[in-house]
This record gives structure tokens, sequence and C-alpha cells, in this order.
């Protein structure tokens, strides 16, 4: 049986060596990337600020998500699976972590993964306490192993 990584990627550097890194050490692995779309990262607030400005949003934010993902599989030199989320970070990984069916598809298509990679940024102090960490809530709840690539 063929081990399942998920490796998080948000288009950061360090995202990339992750899934590079997940490469490397399980070469046999299939590999799926994914990328979170945040809804607290609008700008446009609850009421959207004007008619369509969250639809709107929300392409600019899938397109992105999707350059992020294909710009990921390109780092790496074989096959990577590509997953497009929208929800909390640290949950959504989880969730799909756990074989959470991706939108659109049957429940009972969801396979849980036997890894998770991500990679940490490093923030300390207040920084940390202020933003949160993905990594930190992933490796705090997850219920298979992590690796975080720092």
């Amino acid at each position: 049986m063929s081990k399942r990584i998920l490796v998080a990627v948000d288009g950061s550097a360090e995202a990339t060596e992750a899934l590079q890194f997940a490469a490397e050490e399980w070469p046999d692995a299939d590999l799926t990337a994914l990328h979170v779309i945040n809804p607290a990262d609008s700008a446009t607030g609850a009421d959207g600020g004007f008619p369509g400005a969250s639809d709107q949003w929300y392409e600019s934010a899938k397109g992105r998500g999707e350059r992020v993902l294909a710009e990921a599989a390109e780092a790496v030199d074989r096959p990577v699976a590509t997953r497009l989320e929208v929800g909390r970070p640290t949950k959504t990984i989880l969730d799909v972590a756990g074989g959470e069916a991706a939108v659109g598809e049957d429940e009972d298509s969801g396979e849980p993964f036997d890894h998770v990679v991500l990679a940490s940024r490093g923030r300390t102090g207040l920084s940390r306490v202020l933003l949160g960490s993905v990594a930190e809530g992933v490796v705090r709840r997850a219920e298979v192993p992590v690796t975080v690539v720092r």
C-alpha cells in the first residue's frame, strides 16, 4: 500500500521546500499539495463593500490558489495531486488529512492521509501569539504524524 502524504502549500518558499522535502524523503508516496483559501483574508468585510465584491475576491483568491498549486507541483520532478479548499487553514488541513471529501465529491470518496508535511516560518514571541501558527495547530491536533520543515 502506498503512503499518502498531504503537503500544505501557501505560495511561500518555505512551503515549496516542504513539498520538495516530502518528495525526496518519501519517493514512493502519493503526494497531494493542498492550498487553503482563507476567507479571513478577504478585505471586503461581512457586507462585501459593494455588490459582487465577495465573488470578485473569491475568484481572485481561487486564481491565486491555482497558481500556487501549479508552481508548487512544478517544483518537484514527479507527479503531485493538487487540492484547493476554502476555510480556516488549520481546521481545513486537519479535515483533509482526516479524509474529508473534496467539495462536490461523494462523502465516501475521502480517504485519510498517512502523514502531513508543512512549513513553519519560524515566528516567535508576540508575532506568533498575535498571528497564530498553523503549523502549531496542526501538530497539536493531528491524528497522523506531522513533519514541520523549517
